[in-house]
């Protein structure tokens, strides 16, 4: 890749302070020169991977110039490091993809609306916002996406336990994303119990570390770390590191961290997290993309993404705002997974955080993600509609709309039956090649007897 150059090292035995002097003059002169950042032409494999990102992101911006890019326009634009860039002047923009994002409907501080806000500034163009199990502020988040022209990936981080053995003393926590198409999940409600137990775990696990808090003459109120959360929000350890800064205890969040919330610290506590295999064949079942979250935080990666990679791990984050780590790369290499990262950005401020939109993804690697995800995300749109369409209730039609109703039932021409809702949503989700097939024709022919009210009650055609 255009990103993984090589260091330069000068030879400390010089011969002559001369040729010292004026290789010390080189090497500024690279320098100067890779701070501008390495610019040269995408390879005719970047310029394909470019034209074929670029249609997916601009699906529903049909009119945008990006996403009717010709192969020859794409050949001119430019790769630097690992994003790509327009050659064009002060038109250009590079495309920005944030694949791991949190908001206040976890432990974000910012809600879902000023995330999307935070990463129109930051030139985000496709956002995953995946809060801690939870899909909550998707709706939001889609809404605000609207007004800013920004693609967003629904999606959560499931907090998991691996269990190597039958010895607990060996478990560690294991998050893992799930990415979904923009209808969302299928089978939605099996997803939505099995996030609503861990939330449910994360409450109890809170209420512990509090108490364990206390016997270590830190009097955190539970009622502090509650209010800081929110209503409805499942308080994590981020909460609980707030009430101890805002009460006097430690002087920063790191700090929290580093002397008592770590895994294993003295003030840790577990909830009721599920096997990370589970979690991957939930994901897998619901249709969708599952990527295990910083991996460099594991006490003993290799063996988890082995197991994890046997019960149907996608890919792994190995690119952060610092580059790509290669120990992480080497190992997605060896079991075959795709190569992903994002900020993992919650808006607490500070260095120690990266910024919104601050990984660059490779084009390539975001091409196979997508090369890889569209299939199953298409294949989860098909059987929502399938299943509206052998049972037009008002449940199914939730099921379609959930995380786009104003887009979808109120935006445009008023809908008449179920034909024109499919013609609505699939355009804005799915290529022209991805819609055009049989399953899908059958299903709009199902559709075209079912009439839909502008309140959105299915009602069968003929019987108004």
């Amino acid at each position: 890749m255009v990103g993984d150059g090589h260091v330069l090292s000068s030879n400390s035995n010089c011969s002559s302070h001369n040729s010292k002097k004026t290789k010390d003059n080189k090497n500024k002169k690279k320098k100067k020169k890779k701070r501008g950042g390495s610019k040269k032409k995408m390879t005719p494999e970047q310029t394909l991977a470019f034209k074929s990102v670029s249609e997916w992101v601009f699906l529903d911006h049909p009119s945008s110039s990006s996403s009717s890019l010709s192969f020859s326009a794409a050949a001119s634009f430019l790769v630097d490091d690992f994003g790509v860039q327009k050659s064009l002047g002060k038109g250009g923009e590079k495309m920005v993809f944030d694949l791991h994002s949190h908001s206040k409907c976890s432990d974000g501080f910012l809600s879902p609306t000023k995330l999307v806000e935070k990463a129109h500034v930051n030139g985000v163009k496709v956002l995953a916002l995946t809060d801690h199990d939870t899909m909550s502020g998707i709706p939001e988040a889609l809404e605000a996406a609207r007004r800013f022209g920004i693609k967003i990936i629904p999606g959560v981080e499931i907090s998991t336990i691996f269990s190597p053995s039958e010895q607990s003393e060996l478990e560690e926590p294991v998050h893992i994303l799930a990415y979904y198409s923009s209808c969302g999940p299928k089978r939605i409600e099996q997803l939505e119990k099995f996030l609503a137990n861990i939330r449910d775990g994360r409450f109890l696990r809170a209420k512990n570390m509090v108490s364990k808090l206390n016997k270590l003459n830190l009097p955190v109120k539970w009622e502090h770390v509650a209010r800081i959360a929110g209503k409805g929000v499942a308080p994590g350890r981020l909460h609980v590191a707030r009430a101890m800064l805002e009460a006097g205890y430690v002087e920063n969040l790191k700090q929290a961290f580093a002397r008592y919330l770590f895994d294993g610290g003295p003030a840790y506590s577990t909830g009721s997290e599920p096997p990370a295999e589970e979690a991957i064949q939930l994901i897998c079942n619901t249709g969708g993309v599952a990527v295990l979250a910083h991996p460099w935080a594991l006490k003993n990666p290799v063996a988890v993404i082995r197991r994890l990679k046997e019960a149907g791990l996608h890919g792994m984050e190995v690119y952060r705002s610092d580059g790509k780590l290669a120990v992480y790369s080497d190992l997605a290499d060896v079991h075959g997974l795709l190569k992903l990262g994002g900020s993992d950005y919650h808006g607490r401020g500070g260095n120690s955080e990266s910024e919104l939109g601050s990984v660059n993804l490779p084009v390539v690697a975001v091409h196979d993600f997508l090369k890889l995800a569209r299939p199953i995300w298409c294949d989860a749109i098909r059987d929502i509609f399938e299943n509206y369409a052998e049972e037009p209730s008002d449940s199914n039609l939730a099921r379609i709309t959930r995380f786009g109703r104003t887009l979808i039932l109120k935006g445009g021409s008023p809908l008449s039956c179920g034909k024109d809702l499919i013609d609505r949503c699939l355009p804005l989700w799915l290529t022209n090649e991805e819609r055009q097939n049989a399953d899908f024709e059958a299903i709009r022919l199902k559709l075209s007897h079912i009439s839909i009210n502008q309140g959105g009650i299915p009602i069968p055609v003929g019987s108004k």
